[in-house]
């Protein structure tokens, strides 16, 4: 394992799903006892977007999101995207989602998953605020979206799945790529390569707990104390050493998120 002095940001985490629900204090001190001290937690619904706030103020050095992931697209009408509006005011809402389009599961209509999309990143440059993308087998119709925004929001490609050429085009479009544990399994050759080629500057780490744990964690619950072991695997790919991964990424994480709370979980 690893060994770094400097600090990393989780950048995807769902601290507020059931199976953190009676140990959440450890999760958060094994956090950070392996350095990760500022996590942001991710909303997909409004009552999720609404426990991730809570743990937030709860928290300092947590952060929250509040969105409609696309799973329950058909969820988002009128009063649903007034609650986010009023949500997204709180100080510890740093970016509207994770919004995006999600063709693997189909839980909602395809049109439907397109609309609720569109609204909320229009709600994002209302607000001025990022967004965290789900592209999951949506590439092609993901970056259609992106490109009519263009210049008008940015955000974070959240588990980052697609090609080197989709990578190119979508910091391009002023977007951060994000890479979760996936980075770490053997086969994810294509990631891999990926991993290598980015620039430091444009790259950031991420859970996404409780699911996608690496390697060396398959099969058991994710949380943000594995994230070293994500940075490790990258640094190992980029031949650089994990503390300046570590610093550049927290660097990139803090200022697109505009993170202020000092850095620490408490």
């Amino acid at each position: 394992m690893c060994v770094t002095n400097k600090m990393f940001v989780d950048t995807h985490a769902h601290l507020q799903w059931a199976s953190f629900a009676n140990d959440i204090r450890n999760v958060l001190e094994r956090a950070k006892e392996k350095r990760v001290t500022q996590i942001i937690n991710i909303g997909f619904d409004v009552a999720g977007s609404l426990k991730g706030i809570a743990l937030a103020e709860n928290y300092r050095g947590l952060y929250a999101t509040v969105g409609i992931h696309p799973h329950s697209a058909n969820e988002l009408n009128e009063r649903t995207l007034d609650k986010l509006k009023e949500l997204a005011k709180n100080p510890k809402v740093v970016a509207i989602g994770e919004i995006g389009l999600d063709y693997y599961r189909n839980l909602s209509p395809r049109a439907v998953q397109k609309q609720a999309f569109e609204t909320q990143l229009t709600l994002a440059q209302e607000l001025g605020l990022p967004v965290v993308i789900h592209d999951r087998e949506a590439h092609g119709d993901i970056l259609q979206t992106l490109l009519r925004f263009k210049g008008k929001i940015r955000g974070i490609m959240h588990c980052f799945s697609g090609s080197r050429e989709m990578a190119e085009q979508c910091i391009d479009l002023g977007f951060l790529i994000s890479f979760a544990g996936t980075v770490t399994y053997p086969k994810a050759l294509e990631l891999h390569k990926i991993a290598k080629w980015i620039d430091l500057k444009n790259m950031l780490l991420e859970t996404d707990c409780p699911w996608l744990a690496p390697q060396a964690k398959r099969g058991k619950r994710n949380e943000p104390s594995f994230l070293p072991m994500i940075a490790h695997e990258i640094a190992n790919l980029k031949r650089i050493s994990v503390n300046d991964l570590a610093e550049i990424t927290t660097s990139n994480a803090e200022e697109i998120l505009k993170l202020t709370a000092t850095p620490c979980i408490d």
